[in-house]
């Protein structure tokens, strides 16, 4: 069986690092992204890596559209295998300063996208009972932080949706996998493109990483399923503190207002409607700040794996106590 891939918003940055791994690891890629021309980019660039290469113009907000292209994915590159949902869009604003059109088409395309693309490859993976879907999610859907509003809500959401349809396959005895992948800030072309109301370039704030190593935390939930994957220490270190003290966390990130405000620019329409201007091209313009790393994440086992030992060394430590304690009321 031909193993064929789909990834939306496939035509660069993340989407297109991804596209490119599971080229390089032997799978035939089908990339959905709204811009013709910067498709055809990255199809070309893809089909160097030897693999059979579908690219399709697809706004994955319209679900008729999205099921339309899972139908002819299959016909023509074959059984989809693994489905990564990872096509967004943001408004880089206050809160109160996104307007309600704003926030149904962040949700649309962060959220709702999530929704139609799991929709589109289960209805052709449950009845072979087999597939993997991975979204790709952000660290800012566990932990928020202002200037971002409408993409952590969305970003929110695809947790809940993905974990209720989880446990709903769970119970069907249905065994296609279904991973979330929380990325750190990335050096991608994204905020150059995105809608921005602030009058100051977005700056994403250190420690900056790789598209590639999101690319390798992806290939390694669609090949284990791993349930949850927390790429970068900030990632990993945003979710701890939301789980210890979320009233701490509140007030600790209101310096990242600041810390995201670059040079003065005015304001910016960017792709939230329309595709943004550029080529297929993985990495931002901050590669001077990018770190290398392609192994730095941690995955749902891994958890498992030290709750597990923090668990067992508790009970040998009780079973410890109780025995001095045995031991000393013997001799009394």
């Amino acid at each position: 069986m031909n193993k064929a891939a789909v990834v939306t918003g496939g035509s660069a940055g993340i989407g297109l690092a991804i596209a490119d791994r599971l080229a390089r690891a032997g799978w035939d890629v089908a990339i959905l992204a709204r811009g013709k021309e910067r498709l055809e980019e990255a199809r070309v660039h893809l089909a160097k890596r030897g693999a059979r290469v579908l690219a399709l113009p697809v706004d994955v907000a319209d679900a008729e559209a999205v099921n339309a292209a899972a139908d002819r994915i299959e016909a023509e590159l074959g059984p989809i295998g693994a489905w990564v949902n990872n096509a967004m869009s943001t408004v880089v604003s206050k809160a109160d300063q996104i307007t309600p059109e704003e926030y149904q088409r962040v949700t649309a395309t962060t959220y709702l996208s999530q929704v139609y693309g799991t929709l589109a490859a289960l209805r052709h993976m449950k009845p072979r009972r087999m597939g993997s879907i991975v979204q790709i999610s952000s660290g800012l859907g566990i932990r928020p932080a202002p200037l971002q509003a409408a993409y952590c809500g969305a970003k929110a959401a695809v947790t809940g949706f993905t974990d209720a349809l989880r446990a709903e396959l769970l119970a069907d005895e249905v065994p296609v996998k279904l991973s979330v992948v929380y990325l750190p800030a990335v050096n991608t072309p994204q905020p150059d493109w995105a809608r921005n109301h602030t009058g100051h370039q977005q700056i994403l704030p250190d420690p900056l990483f790789d598209p590639r190593l999101c690319a390798e935390a992806t290939l390694s939930a669609i090949r284990h399923g791993h349930r949850d994957v927390w790429v970068g220490r900030t990632t990993m270190q945003m979710a701890l503190v939301q789980a210890i003290s979320p009233s701490f966390a509140d007030r600790q990130v209101g310096s990242f207002i600041d810390a995201q405000m670059g040079a003065p620019v005015g304001s910016k329409d960017g792709n939230l409607y329309e595709p943004g201007e550029g080529p297929a091209r993985i990495d931002g313009i901050s590669t001077d700040r990018m770190l290398r790393t392609r192994q730095e994440f941690i995955t749902s086992r891994h958890v498992g794996l030290v709750k597990a030992g923090l668990a067992a060394s508790l009970l040998l430590g009780g079973a410890a106590v109780g025995a001095v304690a045995a031991r000393a009321l013997a001799r009394r």
